[in-house]
């Protein structure tokens, strides 16, 4: 009896909020298989139908990647592909959920899809935390043009001090003829202003005390004007830079990314930077090796004996002893 062999299996998955509609290729041809509900739970029970050769495909959204998670488990293969780069999907005149499902998973069978980096659960939760202290310090800011757009609609002069919401700041603004209703807005938007600034110096505690214990961000702040939170958004944005190495590395040799690319071990790495300094390989120049090609100087015209150096259109000036004199011919 002829041994039976596994066809390839891929699922595409159509994420909301609720439920996820799924569509899976296989032996060429794309089949609905319903949809289940984003719990824990039921997502656990799909992932449990998924053997080890399954691959799944989603795109990228608010609960992906807690779904990409709980697949990762089973699956051989977890792909979360970028919707803005997904062309097929964005572009498509006919959008429904088994649609979306199924060109997800076409494109996966095709291995068409521009994939998104799975980031480990202590990245994640780094990026988590950066994200946080990036919305803290926007709604700071927020409040303060508040402040700022109460006193110019009033006709308040500039503040003298350094800084309007400091000591001497705040001092000069309760002395300023403001309407009642004005001047209760300003005092709420700075007692909203004080309680994000002691939640944005615990969140900076607990990101300092994670700086101080990876060495990669070490680093990157011994490169001037890097401090503890560039080089923490560094970090959070990269993950781990020899994992990201390798992932350079295997693109390069193995063909998957698009255009010219080389191994990670050709770029040399410069001082004081973890990452290696990219170096354009030869095959992806468009000008061949060597020296540039000479070019003839090109002169002005003139009446007199010898042009003046002024008169020369030639990048190269003066010319070489051997070439023939810039005068009008």
């Amino acid at each position: 009896m002829a041994r039976m062999k596994s066809s390839r299996r891929c699922f595409g998955l159509d994420v909301h909020r609720d439920f996820a509609q799924v569509a899976i290729w296989q032996d060429g041809r794309v089949s609905q298989a319903g949809r289940f509900v984003t719990t824990p739970e039921e997502v656990r029970a799909f992932a449990d139908s998924l053997g080890p050769t399954d691959e799944v495909a989603l795109e990228a959204t608010g609960n992906t990647w807690a779904i990409a998670t709980l697949l990762a488990s089973r699956a051989g293969r977890v792909v979360v592909s970028n919707p803005a780069k997904t062309r097929a999907i964005a572009e498509a005149k006919v959008k429904t959920d088994k649609v979306d499902a199924a060109i997800l998973a076409g494109l996966l069978a095709a291995d068409y899809l521009p994939p998104v980096w799975l980031a480990d659960a202590e990245t994640a939760a780094l990026r988590r935390q950066v994200l946080r202290r990036a919305h803290i310090v926007r709604q700071r800011t927020r409040l303060k043009n508040q402040v700022h757009s109460i006193l110019h609609a009033n006709l308040v002069p500039r503040c003298p001090a350094a800084d309007l919401f400091g000591i001497k700041g705040r001092k000069w603004l309760a002395e300023q003829d403001l309407p009642q209703d004005e001047r209760a807005a300003a005092a709420a938007l700075l007692r909203q202003l004080d309680f994000h600034a002691e939640e944005l110096r615990l969140i900076d505690r607990d990101l300092g005390q994670v700086a101080l214990k990876r060495e990669d961000v070490r680093r990157l702040m011994s490169i001037p004007g890097v401090d503890a939170t560039v080089a923490l958004s560094i970090v959070a944005a990269v993950g781990d830079f020899t994992a990201s190495a390798r992932r350079r590395s295997w693109s390069a040799t193995s063909g998957s990314t698009h255009g010219c690319a080389s191994p990670a071990g050709s770029r040399p790495a410069t001082a004081g930077s973890p990452r290696p300094a990219r170096r354009t390989p030869a095959a992806c120049s468009s000008k061949p090796p060597g020296p540039p090609p000479k070019r003839p100087a090109r002169c002005a015209r003139s009446t007199s004996g010898c042009a003046p150096a002024a008169a020369c259109k030639s990048p190269w000036w003066p010319p070489p002893a051997n070439s023939p004199c810039c005068a009008g011919i």
